[in-house]
């Protein structure tokens, strides 16, 4: 058996979750004796028993694929519209429909709806994104799977530590991880953050005025930009008072898993991919612009981190991978004709 991945994010002009997604999964399932490539545009000799493609795949390219015999997994990362009302879902879909029937083919084809459609299998971190992929989008639930991503081993055998007075935050600082929006709530409530992550660009706007505000509170906010040492960041983790992500959108954050493994109690947005992921197992707080009160959230959350039970272990990586390998397996397997 042999794998293609493919996705059209340069990981030289981005950074976060996907690009650790595909690099560990193909780690992985090397590690299972299935031989993981990327897809090499430019070589016409190239061969290849299954496309995965990371992404909303465009439909030409889909079709091409299996015109070639090769089967085609689409695994997407539903971060927005998995954050958005239930309301709001129902409206989408509503108008992905009509303007499919209304519409000439032409008009809709670049929106590229039908990839989830026409994929031999759809792959979703959560059940919540799997449900959207069907109900959205039109995927078949019989072709629709959940396979999670999965965490490092140096962050799953990590030793516990005494715990710390910092939470500690790992994201990109960004409007979308809403890190600005997270360090006002802590200065307000008095509650020590520690803050872990780089910007898209050192000249956001938004960047520079997150790194005055750190600068003004040296005692309550702290910044000293990524850690790439990843056992270094599972001491934090270990050490940590508590983890607090509060982003407007999400899909299944790394950094979370991450320090669940770690057995660190967990602040996260109430949102659905949240909910599905920790049920239980994590206290949320509402997305909303109130500095007051996602203050007061953060400020109990604090108070009580010390008595929370820690989340349950994430999947590893290979974990991830045998879940992984089962449906290539499966994909590939003859078909037996019934007489």
């Amino acid at each position: 058996m042999k794998v293609l991945f493919y996705q059209l994010k340069p990981f030289l002009l981005t950074h976060g979750g996907l690009q650790t997604q595909v690099l560990q999964t193909r780690d992985a399932l090397g590690k299972l004796g299935i031989e993981a490539d990327f897809l090499r545009w430019w070589d016409p000799d190239q061969a290849g028993d299954i496309l995965h493609f990371f992404g909303r795949m465009p439909t030409p390219l889909l079709q091409l694929a299996q015109q070639k015999g090769m089967k085609v997994v689409l695994t997407d990362l539903l971060t927005e519209q998995g954050s958005r009302s239930r309301w709001h879902l129902a409206l989408h879909a509503m108008t992905i429909r009509a303007m499919t029937l209304a519409l000439p083919s032409a008009f809709t084809a670049s929106y590229y709806w039908d990839a989830y459609r026409l994929a031999d299998a759809c792959v979703a971190l959560t059940s919540w994104e799997a449900r959207l992929m069907a109900d959205v989008f039109g995927a078949s639930p019989e072709k629709t799977h959940v396979v999670p991503n999965g965490v490092e081993d140096v962050f799953l055998n990590s030793q516990p530590a005494t715990r710390d007075h910092w939470l500690v935050c790992t994201a990109t600082v960004t409007e979308r991880k809403r890190a600005l929006e997270l360090a006002k709530a802590a200065v307000r409530a008095e509650t020590p953050l520690w803050i872990i992550g780089k910007p898209y660009s050192e000249t956001d706007p938004y960047f520079a005025q997150f790194i005055r505000l750190t600068q003004q509170h040296p005692s309550l906010l702290r910044y000293q930009g990524p850690i790439g040492d990843r056992a270094k960041l599972a001491g934090i983790y270990r050490s940590a008072r508590g983890f607090v992500l509060l982003s407007a959108m999400e899909s299944l954050s790394l950094s979370a898993l991450e320090a669940a493994a770690c057995g660190c109690p967990l602040l996260l947005s109430d949102l659905p991919w949240a909910r599905t992921a920790f049920g239980q197992s994590a206290a949320y707080c509402p997305v909303t612009s109130s500095i007051n009160r996602t203050a007061e959230v953060l400020r109990g959350f604090y108070a009580a981190a010390p008595g929370l039970k820690p989340p349950p272990k994430p999947l590893s990586w290979l974990a991830v991978a045998q879940q992984m390998k089962h449906l290539y397996d499966a994909l590939l397997a003859p078909t037996v004709k019934r007489s």
